[in-house]
C-alpha cells in the first residue's frame, strides 16, 4: 500500500513494489548517477530529483521506515532529514560512502552529507543458507561528445529560438538559443549524452546568397580575380535588404575588409554593419595567353 500524500518511492526508483535489496540498490545507483548534480550542470530540476531518489532509497532500504511509509505515516516521520541542505558530495565519494568504504578523494562541497544507511538485516530462527550476490553491472563508460548542426535564419538568431533535440536514446531536450547568436557558435548541453557526455549544438546562420550573421553584424566573402584586385573594380554584392554596388579600391589584397554601414541586422535603434572580405583567387587552369601575361608580369616585378 502506498500513501496517497507521499511520493511513490518504488516508482521513483523505477521498481515494482517488493523488489529485493540487491535490485533496490542497483536501481538506486543507476538513478543516482542519472540525476546527480555533478553530471547535470547544477540543473535545479536534477538536484530536486536526486534528493527524491536519495529519500526513496533511505526509506525503502530501512525496514522500519519502509513499514511506517507503507502504513501511512507522513513523509516527515518516515523519511530522514535532508542530508543535502548544505551542498552535494562528489558523485564517486557519495557511492563509496554508500558502499561503506573509504572515499578516494574528499569533495569540497560535502556539507552535511551522509550516505543512506544500508538495509538492516534480521535473522529470526535458524541461520539461512548463504548465497552469493550476482556480480555488479559493468560501470557506465562515458561516450564521446556528440554534436548537432542547427540552421537558423537571421531573424531566429536575432531573437533566440526554441529547439527540441531528440537524443539517440529517445530523450527529448528543450533548449533556447541565446539572442544575437552568430554563425559558428557552439552551445554546450552538459551531461545529456549517453554515459554523461556533453552534446554540442553547432549554429549555422547563413543566407542562400552567402551572407553570414554574427549578432548584428553581417559578413560576406568576395572573391576577385587578380586583375580586378590590382586595378580595382565595381562589383555587385548581396545584403539582407537586396544587392548593392560596391567599389573595390585598386591594390586590394586578400583579407582586406570593406564596410557597408547600416547593412547589418537591426534591433530597435541599433543597427549593425556589413563587412565584405576580399579574397584574391588565382585561376586553376590558365590559358596560354594568361600564362604568357603572368610571366611578363613576373619579369617586370623582378626588375623593380
Amino acid at each position: 500500500m502506498t500513501p496517497a500524500t507521499d511520493p511513490d518511492y518504488w516508482a521513483v526508483l523505477g521498481l515494482e513494489p517488493g523488489a529485493d535489496p540487491q535490485t533496490l540498490k542497483r536501481a538506486f545507483r543507476a538513478q543516482a548517477r542519472r540525476w546527480h548534480p555533478d553530471l547535470n550542470g547544477s540543473d535545479p530540476v536534477a538536484e530536486e530529483r536526486f534528493k527524491l531518489v536519495n529519500e526513496a532509497y533511505a526509506v525503502l532500504s530501512d525496514p522500519r521506515r519502509r513499514a511506517a511509509w507503507e502504513t501511512g505515516e507522513t513523509a516527515a516521520e518516515a523519511a530522514p532529514a535532508d542530508p543535502f541542505a548544505s551542498g552535494f558530495p562528489d558523485f564517486f565519494d557519495y557511492l563509496e560512502a554508500l558502499d561503506g568504504g573509504p572515499t578516494r578523494r574528499r569533495s569540497q562541497n560535502t556539507g552535511g552529507f551522509s550516505a543512506p544507511p544500508p538495509p538492516r538485516e534480521s535473522h529470526p530462527g535458524p541461520p539461512a543458507e548463504v548465497t552469493h550476490a550476482p556480480p555488479p553491472p559493468p560501470p557506465v563508460t562515458a561516450a564521446d561528445d556528440l554534436e548537432t548542426l542547427v540552421e537558423l535564419s537571421p531573424e531566429q538568431a536575432l531573437t533566440g529560438e526554441r529547439l527540441e533535440l531528440v537524443l539517440r536514446d529517445g530523450t527529448c531536450v528543450e533548449v533556447w538559443t541565446p539572442p544575437l547568436a552568430g554563425d559558428g557558435w557552439r552551445l554546450r548541453l552538459a551531461g545529456v549524452a549517453p554515459g554523461g557526455a556533453d552534446h554540442f549544438l553547432q549554429l549555422q546562420v547563413r543566407t542562400a546568397e552567402g551572407l553570414r550573421v554574427d549578432g548584428l553584424r553581417v559578413s560576406y566573402l568576395l572573391e576577385l580575380d587578380p586583375p580586378d584586385a590590382v586595378l580595382g573594380c565595381s562589383v555587385t554584392v548581396p545584403t539582407l535588404e537586396g544587392p548593392v554596388t560596391l567599389q573595390v579600391p585598386p591594390g586590394s589584397s586578400s583579407g582586406r575588409l570593406l564596410r557597408l554601414r547600416g547593412r547589418g541586422l537591426r534591433l530597435g535603434e541599433r543597427c549593425g554593419d556589413q563587412l565584405v572580405e576580399i579574397r584574391v583567387v588565382v585561376p586553376a587552369n590558365p590559358g596560354d595567353g594568361e600564362l604568357a601575361l603572368y610571366r611578363r608580369l613576373r619579369e617586370l616585378a623582378h626588375r623593380q
